[in-house]
């Protein structure tokens, strides 16, 4: 039997990168789409819970089913593995992202909120990011180290309660020197909200900024993407910091 591939993302079903994805996969398996039905970005790992959700079949191919869900990436994570997969998934796929989810983007990205969702549920789940935002942005430069990464993690299963963020450098393909394990950067967004005013004299904010990430060390995600390797960061839904708890333990009572 064919493995059974679930892909997401949170830039909308009727994204260039989620079509390009979904066509990749379906070299290793039967494919199953359950997308937002709009642009999601920035909504991390957030889940409806004050409206019911709406989830409807938009397009079908051989190999490949796609649907829409009016949820968030999670949303649709849940949604296509309880209710529109036709067994559990072998695979979890989120992107392919348009713009960087590398470093501390991770916090904030619906891309990999689904990737987080799927790991909590025990699926092998993986994103996929490139570094661009152009609406013209070319694909096909990332086929190469998507299909690898999709192949050795069908091989050779990631360990339990771990998933990768992957992250490709808007290069020609020629120009991508390879794929490398790396940790996740510390960076930071400054003057992240820009104070302006409408018709009315009304003042109102709107989300700008300037991502910083001064000298990343050598063995993490900014500096290799910066070399033009494709970076990926082991990731995890457990946010505890085991190394630190000796060093607060004065806190106890």
């Amino acid at each position: 039997m064919k493995p059974l591939i679930l892909i997401t993302n949170d830039d909308g079903v009727s994204s260039r990168g989620l079509r390009h994805l979904a066509h990749l996969a379906q070299e290793f398996g039967e494919v199953v789409v359950m997308a937002p039905d709009r642009n999601a970005s920035g909504l991390s790992t957030s889940i409806t819970c004050t409206r019911p959700l709406h989830a409807y079949l938009v397009d079908q191919e051989e190999g490949a089913k796609y649907y829409a869900c009016d949820g968030t990436p999670a949303d649709c994570v849940k949604m296509g593995f309880e209710h529109f997969c036709p067994r559990r998934p072998d695979l979890m796929l989120s992107g392919i992202n348009y713009g960087s989810n590398s470093s501390i983007n991770i916090i904030y990205s619906g891309t990999m909120g689904a990737v987080l969702e799927g790991c909590l549920n025990g699926l092998q789940s993986i994103g996929f990011s490139l570094l661009t935002h152009s609406p013209e942005a070319d694909f096909n430069a990332c086929t190469p180290a998507i299909r690898h990464i999709i192949r050795q993690v069908l091989q050779k299963p990631l360990p339990d309660f771990t998933a990768l963020n992957v992250n490709i450098p808007h290069l020609p393909a020629e120009k991508i020197n390879g794929i490398r394990i790396c940790r996740q950067a510390r960076a930071a967004w400054e003057n992240s909200l820009e104070e302006r005013t409408d018709a009315n004299g009304i003042p109102f904010w709107t989300m700008t900024g300037r991502f910083v990430c001064n000298n990343p060390e050598h063995d993490t995600d900014e500096y290799c993407l910066s070399k033009g390797y494709v970076s990926v960061v082991p990731v995890s839904p457990d946010f505890t910091c085991p190394q630190q708890i000796p060093l607060i333990k004065n806190l106890e009572l």
